[in-house]
């Protein structure tokens, strides 16, 4: 059975994914590791990742890596994602991270991270699923992209979380009511100033596709009884997390159903975020979706084609 593996390195972990094609399903998982990374409390203002944060990613790897040398699996394909792809540093990183593991992290763009994910989404979706429209938040950038075949729209921008909770809303909380709207108006401007932004159409399926919205939906869910809880986020729903995510500290965040400790204090960017993003697009409600870039890579590597049903595991 042909296999495949991915080391996705990131801003709170390096995770290690090793699945397998099966008649009848598409990703088996065989194998996963993950290693956790706080590299958000190694950045500098301009984003370059300190001695300790490189040490951390060295670690991380290389546990993730020994863990997988275990197995008589498939070469893996590491990469890392905006945290180090937009870092001063990251050429020293790379370097320094392939020199003491034996592993070379490639960088993906924002652009390729989007058709990815779509692939993924699409793939999700099954081979019945017509036009798309996949958001995806991530630490440094946002990614769209929209479409019906296999070479969707796709757009990268600098909004992601972890970036607007930097320039923002520094300790992740909104000192006033007017810091609040500023950080809303900058995400709409930033968004209406993209030429032909996607709008989501009638008939169509908007998915989203980051631990942001994942998070976002569990939490709306505890907010009340609501058909498909978890699995799905309405606008209305949204605003309300807004408003009670800005008015708890990290901490406190952190006790709220479906925010996870790590993620608390770039929780509320999130939600801004997602919430410029769906009024961006016109979309009144989102289906989440458990796969992204990395699952988009693990379906082209195992050659899977684009349209195939089947069963999804994972």
């Amino acid at each position: 059975m042909r296999q495949a593996g991915v080391l996705d390195v990131g801003c709170h972990s390096a995770l290690l994914t090793v699945v397998r094609r099966r008649p009848g399903m598409v990703l088996e998982p065989v194998f996963s590791r993950k290693v956790r990374l706080r590299l958000h409390e190694a950045l500098d203002r301009k984003g370059r990742l300190d001695k300790a944060g490189v040490k951390s990613v060295e670690r991380a790897v290389a546990e993730a890596v020994a863990a997988g040398a275990r197995l008589s699996g498939p070469e893996v394909f590491a990469f890392a994602t905006s945290v180090i792809r937009d870092a001063p540093n990251r050429d020293e990183i790379v370097a320094r991270v392939a020199r003491t593991t034996g592993t070379r992290l490639r960088v993906l763009t924002g652009e390729e991270e989007a058709r990815l994910a779509y692939v993924a989404a699409r793939q999700w979706a099954g081979s019945m699923a017509g036009q798309l429209l996949v958001l995806d938040i991530g630490g440094g950038t946002v990614e769209i992209a929209s479409g019906t075949g296999d070479r969707p729209l796709v757009y990268s921008l600098p909004l992601g979380a972890r970036r607007i909770t930097r320039d923002w809303l520094p300790g992740g909380t909104a000192p006033s009511p007017r810091r609040l709207a500023e950080v809303r108006q900058h995400l709409r401007r930033s968004l209406e100033a993209v030429p032909g932004l996607t709008q989501a159409e009638q008939g169509g399926r908007v998915l989203a596709c980051s631990k942001t919205f994942e998070q976002l939906a569990r939490l709306a869910a505890a907010q009340g009884k609501t058909p498909r809880a978890g699995q799905q986020l309405a606008l209305p729903q949204l605003r309300t997390s807004v408003s009670l995510l800005a008015a708890a500290g990290p901490s406190r965040r952190s006790e709220l159903p479906g925010i996870s400790r790590h993620r608390a204090e770039q929780s509320l960017a999130g939600a801004l975020i997602a919430q410029a993003l769906m009024e961006a697009c016109g979309a009144k409600n989102v289906e989440i979706c458990p796969w992204s870039t990395r699952e988009g890579l693990l379906l082209e590597r195992l050659g899977v084609p684009h349209t195939t049903a089947g069963t999804l595991v994972g």
